[in-house]
């Protein structure tokens, strides 16, 4: 354990002689600068670590959370469409109070502590405890507010590269959003590896339980202590007033127009294996392939747009992804065997990763001045995003195929990026 908490802390040094200091200090400093920004923290590190655990959780039952529901525990397809979206609006609303109240109180460790707690109780009662009551109370309070771990480790994170340059903070958040990704490119494979030949899923919620404990861990241990971050912007205005600045209209209207552009990347996640698996004749087996080059590819390019927002704008690089993501969501409309999908991989790769990673940025910079508030934006944005997605399928299934969905969803995408470039035009004006 000491070992691997050196890793993390820097123990303070013994006296000693002027030279013997001054070589000290050049060797570390010979360490030390060929490692990037990123790497150097010990919060941006920990905070980096904590959301690869957070993600292995999510990696790990999301893929088979309604095979679970629905076919082991029971539950109809009603009730468990409601239960999703009510759990969504939970994790929303907590995410954005927790957010606003670790501005107010300046600091963030302790609340993060509690939520990784969340995920140990949600997670765990559903193993433990394989009943539908379990499952509802789990996937309704403890896991959504778990859920809120996400954006306060983000928070806690920007809050960090505050005072950094530009480019370190685009190379600080492609790093931390890399990880997340890396958690969906090793996690679901692994699992269905894993329970291949079980009776059950459930197994999956003991792997969550366990990361959240890790979570947890790394939190507890190793994230350095807080005493508290300036809270000199929050301390004018009051707690339902700083909550105002969410719905204020140039908050609300940017935040939408991400969302239409992030609805791009649910409208494809509905649509792609059916498309796969119906007008490109493919297979499921041929699915999961997909699926893993993508994820692999957008831990990849997650690195290559960082670097690309160092010689320009967070909307400069989001609009060159979207657009990229357009052109790939339009043609998979028109895909008709498995060669085709598999050739527009690397299009999905490198305008998903744009779509996953530059919005983060962005979106807490609509509240730059409270890191914690600014952070809950992404949660909005997921649940916005994810409602607008659900609306397009709706609409493209009833009047068109899943080929023509794709068309819709990518029009979403048009409309997003115009109202995105609107909004910054003013806005520099």
């Amino acid at each position: 354990m000491t070992a691997w908490r050196s890793r993390f802390y820097t123990r303070p040094a013994r006296p000693r002689s002027p030279k013997t200091a001054s070589a000290a200090t050049a060797t570390n400093s010979n360490m030390t600068r060929f490692l990037p920004a990123v790497f150097r923290d010990p919060t941006i590190r920990v905070s980096m670590l904590a959301l690869f655990m957070f993600g292995v959780a999510s990696a790990a039952t999301s893929p088979y959370q309604s095979v679970v529901g629905i076919r082991e525990l029971g539950l109809s397809n009603g009730l468990y469409s409601a239960l999703i979206f009510s759990a969504a609006a939970v994790n929303v609303t907590v995410s954005i109070l927790l957010g606003n109240l670790a501005d107010r109180l300046g600091e963030y460790r302790t609340m993060m502590l509690a939520t990784a707690l969340f995920g140990v109780l949600g997670y765990g009662a559903i193993y433990t405890l394989p009943h539908q009551a379990t499952f509802v109370v789990s996937a309704l309070l403890l896991l959504p507010v778990y859920g809120s771990l996400n954006s306060l480790l983000f928070g806690n994170v920007r809050r960090r590269t505050t005072g950094m340059s530009r480019d370190d903070v685009a190379r600080v958040n492609s790093g931390v959003r890399a990880m997340m990704s890396l958690s969906w490119v090793l996690v679901p494979g692994l699992t269905g590896v894993l329970l291949a030949r079980s009776p059950s899923m459930l197994p999956a919620y003991l792997f969550a339980g366990i990361a959240c404990a890790a979570c947890f861990g790394l939190i507890a241990i190793f994230l350095p202590r807080q005493t508290g971050t300036d809270k000199a912007a929050s301390r004018h205005l009051s707690y339902l007033a700083a909550l105002g600045e969410v719905v204020s209209p140039p908050v609300l209207v940017r935040v939408i127009a991400i969302a239409l552009i992030s609805s791009t990347l649910h409208v494809n996640g509905a649509i792609l294996p059916l498309i796969v698996t119906g007008a490109a004749h493919g297979t499921v087996a041929d699915l999961g392939v997909l699926i893993g080059i993508v994820a692999f590819l957008e831990v990849v390019f997650i690195i290559v747009w960082g670097r690309a927002q160092r010689i320009m704008s967070h909307v400069t690089a989001l609009a060159i992804g979207a657009s990229i993501y357009v052109v790939y969501l339009t043609l998979l409309g028109f895909a008709s065997t498995p060669w085709h999908v598999y050739a527009l991989t690397l299009i999905s790769g490198i305008g998903a990763a744009a779509l996953i990673s530059i919005p983060i940025t962005y979106l807490q910079d609509l509240i730059a001045e409270r890191p914690g508030l600014g952070s809950a934006l992404i949660s909005v944005n997921i649940f916005i995003s994810a409602g607008l997605s659900a609306l397009l399928f709706a609409i493209g299934t009833a009047v068109s195929s899943y080929s023509g969905t794709a068309f819709i969803g990518a029009l979403a995408g048009v409309i997003g990026l115009a109202m995105l470039l609107y909004f910054d035009r003013l806005r520099r004006r």
